[in-house]
């Protein structure tokens, strides 16, 4: 069987803007994803990135450029400036990481789709426990249950954010298909092509 592996960050916009196509992909080759979010806030400095509020302005510049050309290019709704944002995904990516420790793939890629549009397409606080609580009951999942539970996830949390640090990821989203890693959602092209080889 294919297996994706793909490390990721529930407030990221480039997984945002990729995910929904790689869960197609994925289909399509008859893949199986192997969701693994990760702290990035531990990541980045390990490979000289900074914050998005550290970087220079033409650097922030040009990523508000590249937000609108591929939310236009992919016709899926991005607010360039979202209220909420940066926000603290840790809780976010807890239930997440829950909700694969209990074995359930499917809910928690459905899960991560939630959370990243209602931060990037609907203005929501993902850092908030209510919103966090709405969000998994939407998708089918026991929100409270998994909000009180999510420390469960937290071990697998870490065991995901150290695999990123020893396969030397540095941003999302990241895939890694048949031990080569493919880097941002504008590499999808080249996954899918790797899949279909």
């Amino acid at each position: 069987m294919k297996t994706i592996q793909y490390y990721f960050s529930p407030k990221s916009p480039w997984t945002y803007l990729g995910h929904e196509r790689l869960l197609s992909m994925a289909k399509r080759h008859g893949a199986n994803i192997e969701p693994k979010p990760t702290n990035l806030g531990k990541i980045f400095p390990l490979s000289g990135g900074l914050p998005l509020e550290k970087r220079a302005p033409q650097r922030q510049a040009y990523r508000i450029q590249e937000l609108t050309r591929w939310s236009q290019y992919l016709k899926l709704p991005l607010n360039i400036h979202p209220k909420f944002f940066p926000v603290d995904d840790t809780h976010a990516s807890l239930m997440i990481a829950a909700t694969i420790q209990a074995g359930d793939i499917p809910q928690a890629l459905s899960l991560s789709g939630r959370l990243l549009a209602a931060v990037w397409a609907e203005n929501q606080d993902i850092a908030d426990s209510g919103t966090l609580i709405q969000i998994a009951n939407e998708v089918g999942l026991d929100g409270a249950a998994l909000h009180a539970g999510r420390q469960a996830g937290a071990e697998l949390y870490e065991q995901y954010t150290q695999q990123a640090t020893e396969l030397q990821v540095f941003g999302a989203p990241w895939y890694v298909y048949q031990g080569e890693s493919f880097w941002g959602q504008d590499r999808l092209d080249f996954l899918d092509r790797a899949l279909a080889g």
